[in-house]
């Protein structure tokens, strides 16, 4: 059996081959096998990491597909709500949880995260530029997919001039999430 990824060559650090493949087969065994998604969830894939090595995977490639399986966990759990509840069901859930994304999008600029108590961030103004998106998705049905949100970049900052880096991580994960339910 050959690689599942394009490697790095031995000079460059990929994602461990070994701990993506796992993951892999653990994702296809919960996807075709219907395990609920309290055992194996769009989350999960979101929030996956796998260790660095020479001659790994290719991350770009990796991420790609990781991208493709979390979005295919959200549909498939979409059709199984729709299945059992009905579309309209679906969509208040959806909605529900976007309405915990909104209060955050009502702070002014620069006061919509907390700040990093020492060390980088991610840059706040860059960050309030996104959310701004965010709402006007919500607000005037602006187009916003959520390869949009997931490949952004945010230059790093300092002090009140940064975003701590994991409750802008959790709110973005949040923000794909529904971006998916919906498109």
């Amino acid at each position: 059996m050959g690689d599942a990824f394009p490697t790095t060559g031995i000079f460059r650090r990929g994602y461990g081959k070994d701990a993506v493949d796992e993951f892999f087969i653990d994702a296809r065994h919960a996807y075709e096998g219907g395990l609920p998604a309290e055992q194996f969830s769009a989350e999960q894939v979101r929030q996956a990491s796998f260790p660095r090595q020479r001659n790994g995977y290719d991350t770009q490639a990796v991420d790609a597909a990781m991208s493709r399986l979390e979005a295919a966990f959200v549909q498939r759990d979409r059709a199984d709500h729709i299945a059992v509840n009905g579309e309209g069901a679906w969509y208040e859930k959806v909605a529900d949880r976007a309405t915990t994304l909104y209060p955050r999008l009502l702070r002014p600029y620069g006061q919509r995260f907390s700040h990093p108590r020492s060390g980088i961030g991610y840059n706040a103004e860059q960050v309030d530029d996104l959310l701004d998106q965010i709402a006007a998705f919500f607000d005037d049905r602006e187009d916003l997919a959520a390869d949009d949100v997931r490949h952004t970049l945010f230059k790093a900052a300092r002090g009140k001039k940064a975003y701590a880096m994991g409750p802008v991580d959790a709110y973005l994960g949040r923000a794909v999430e529904i971006l998916l339910s919906v498109n």
